[in-house]
Formats: C-alpha cells, sequence, structure tokens
C-alpha cells in the first residue's frame, strides 16, 4: 500500500520528526509514547514521481563511496542515483523505465568473460526484470527479460517484489520476483537463476513456492544469504520465512510479526550484526514505525522472531528500506539504513542512532 503525503522539509533540510504511536504486542512492554522520534543524518534529492524502495551497493575500493539506487516508481519511471549524502548523481540516473517497484544489488555475476556487480529491478507494466552494472549503470540485457512466462491473467503478471539471492553453497545468483496478486496454493514467489547465454543474460524457472493469505499483496521480500532464508511481507498478516536455497524445500519456517501492526507490513531489512545474529526490521507503514526482531530467532528455536523494539523514525508511510552493517566511510562507521518516505524521497541514517534505540531483550511471558 502506498499513499501520498506531503511533508515541508526544515531550514536544515532535514524532516521534521512526528510523535507516533502504535498498538501494543502481547508479550512486550512499552510505555505510552514511544522515545523521541530517531532523525536522517541526509533526505535524498527529490525524485520526479513516486519513490519506493532503495538498495545499497558497497563500493569494494572506497566504502564512504558507495551507492544508493531508489525507484521511482511511475509509467514514466527511473532508476535514481545518490551518494552517500542523498545527492541525485544525474549522469546515473536511468529514465524510461515503466514503474519500476523494487531493486536489489548483486555482487560478482560473471558476464562476457568478466565479473560485475549489479542492480535489478522489476518493471511491472511489461513484467520484465532490468538489469543494471555497477557502478557504471549500463543495461546488461537491454530491454529486460519477462518473467511469470505462461501464467494465465494480467492479474498473475503485476511485477511487485525484487530480491537477489547469491548461494555461498552454489555460487548461483537467483532472483525472487514477487506480485501483486497471485494464487494461495503455495506458489506466489517465483525463483529463476541468472544464467549467462550467448553473452546475454537468462532466466531459469527453478521453483515456485510460498504462501499466501489473498488478504493484500507481497511486495517486500528481503533475502539473508548468510543464513540461507527468505523473508517476505503478507501485508497485513504477517511476515513469512522460506529456505532461500531451492534444494531445501518450499516448506514455511516461520510466519511472525502478525500482531500489532497498524496497517501493511512493507519493506523489510537484515541488519547482520555478525555471521549470526543482528536484527530484522519491518516498516509498519500505517503507524510510521519499524518493528524490530532478532535475526538468529531464539535460544531455543532459530525460527522463532519475537518482537524487540518499535523504532519511531521521521519516514512517513514508509515502504521500501535497507540496511548495511559496513563501515562506509565517516559518517556511518557502524552502516546505514536508507528508508523511502512518502514525499519523494529517501531518508538516510546513521545505524548507530537505531542501534542505540534498540534493546535487545526477549518479550516477557
Amino acid at each position: 500500500m502506498h499513499r501520498r503525503i506531503t511533508l515541508f522539509l526544515g531550514g536544515a533540510g532535514l524532516m521534521t520528526g512526528f510523535a507516533c504511536t502504535a498498538p501494543q504486542e502481547q508479550g512486550v512492554q512499552e510505555s505510552a509514547t514511544l522515545e523521541e522520534t530517531i532523525k536522517p543524518l541526509y533526505v535524498t534529492g527529490t525524485l520526479d514521481h513516486d519513490s519506493d524502495d532503495p538498495a545499497i551497493w558497497v563500493n569494494p575500493l572506497d566504502p564512504a563511496k558507495s551507492l544508493i539506487v531508489g525507484t521511482d516508481k511511475d509509467s514514466l519511471g527511473a532508476l535514481y542515483v545518490f551518494d552517500l549524502q542523498g545527492n541525485i548523481i544525474d549522469s546515473l540516473v536511468r529514465r524510461g523505465i515503466q514503474r519500476p517497484n523494487n531493486v536489489d544489488i548483486g555482487y560478482g555475476l560473471e558476464v562476457g568473460g568478466k565479473k560485475v556487480d549489479f542492480a535489478v529491478t522489476g518493471e511491472r507494466l511489461t513484467s520484465k526484470l532490468r538489469f543494471f552494472s555497477l557502478p557504471d549503470m549500463t543495461e546488461l540485457h537491454p530491454g529486460g527479460i519477462e518473467v511469470y512466462v505462461g501464467e494465465t491473467g494480467p492479474e498473475y503478471k503485476d511485477l511487485m517484489g525484487v530480491a537477489v539471492y547469491q548461494s555461498p553453497e552454489s555460487g548461483k545468483t537467483y532472483v525472487i520476483a514477487g506480485r501483486k496478486n497471485g494464487p494461495t496454493d503455495g506458489s506466489y514467489l517465483w525463483q529463476y537463476e541468472v544464467k549467462e547465454s550467448g553473452g546475454q543474460l537468462a532466466l531459469e524457472l527453478v521453483r515456485k513456492f510460498g504462501n499466501y493469505s489473498g488478504t493484500k499483496e507481497i511486495e517486500a521480500i528481503a533475502v539473508d544469504a548468510e543464513l540461507g532464508y527468505i523473508y517476505y511481507s503478507d501485508e497485513g498478516v504477517g511476515v513469512r520465512k522460506y529456505f532461500a536455497e531451492p534444494e531445501k524445500g518450499n516448506e514455511e519456517l516461520a510466519l511472525f510479526a502478525t500482531e500489532g501492526f497498524a496497517e501493511d507490513h512493507e519493506g523489510i531489512s537484515i541488519y547482520k550484526s555478525d555471521a549470526t545474529t543482528g536484527y530484522i526490521l519491518v516498516s509498519d507503514q500505517g503507524a510510521n514505525l519499524f518493528h524490530v526482531f532478532p535475526r538468529e530467532g531464539s535460544a531455543a528455536n532459530p525460527h522463532e522472531h519475537s518482537l524487540i523494539k518499535k523504532l519511531a523514525l521521521s519516514t512517513v508511510s514508509s515502504d521500501g528500506s535497507e540496511v548495511s552493517s559496513k563501515s562506509l566511510g565517516p559518517d556511518f562507521p557502524q552502516g546505514l539504513f536508507v528508508a523511502m518516505s512518502d514525499d519523494r524521497t529517501f531518508q538516510i541514517y546513521r545505524w548507530a542512532d537505531l542501534a542505540q534505540s534498540i534493546k535487545h531483550q526477549q518479550p516477557t511471558q
């Protein structure tokens, strides 16, 4: 879900905060009001139409020169590229993409005898994936590659969510594609292996999986490649968890975040404190909050993700978000969190500011 809300920027160029409250989730102690709203360090330049989803490309040579790629979701849409201070890099913006919804980043994909990093976005009006090399934003397969081939009805081909999984086990690169509408029989998501054929990219469908409540839609998809899991938001219901490796099967491992959301479950981001621990952040779009869950689960069950904290950020009606735990220069020594805000911008936060507000505690029984 996405609603248009207009904000006014303060003299420093940052958005003013909002007092937010949210329904209390069972088993978590909360005061009547949330702590002070966390403010961004930077706000990006304004997009032409409709900001929706960001991704972070980490520059291996100079992390402080990493990039943020964000979608402008419109029939005359684009992929915008920003530096870490939120400045639009005009030479890297790619326009003429028909309603790009979500975007994700991959590294070291072999194309034409060399390895390239890439951004991939879903072009909703054509049901195609569009691939662009990084950091130069050259299109790797001009015009894109169609997904959901053979699916009946245009309502089942409305491409929305996109996530990249690069397997530590096999080295294969996959794209997981979600859509606005789909079957409720456990085949809502389609997972494709990205291959090379005659110097061009190609997609091979490897599985269909994933439950869907039929309540609203599925847009946000996130992958924890190190632990091997896929998470996605079944809006209005909760967050579903599956194995990322196709060979491990299609069993649903968890359905969590089922309580305490004001309206839609949206963007999912995974902060990796180390190899196995960290946080899963889920946007509570209707309440302007982000719910925080333990990445590692509980001591008894790695698939038990109980609420740790609700964070009030300055974003309004946030759809997509992304986070990196890598040190990205002096502004972001512990990493960076970026989230869409419904005023055609993305807000850029120091992870340290979020971490200060997160108290890793188990829910009361």
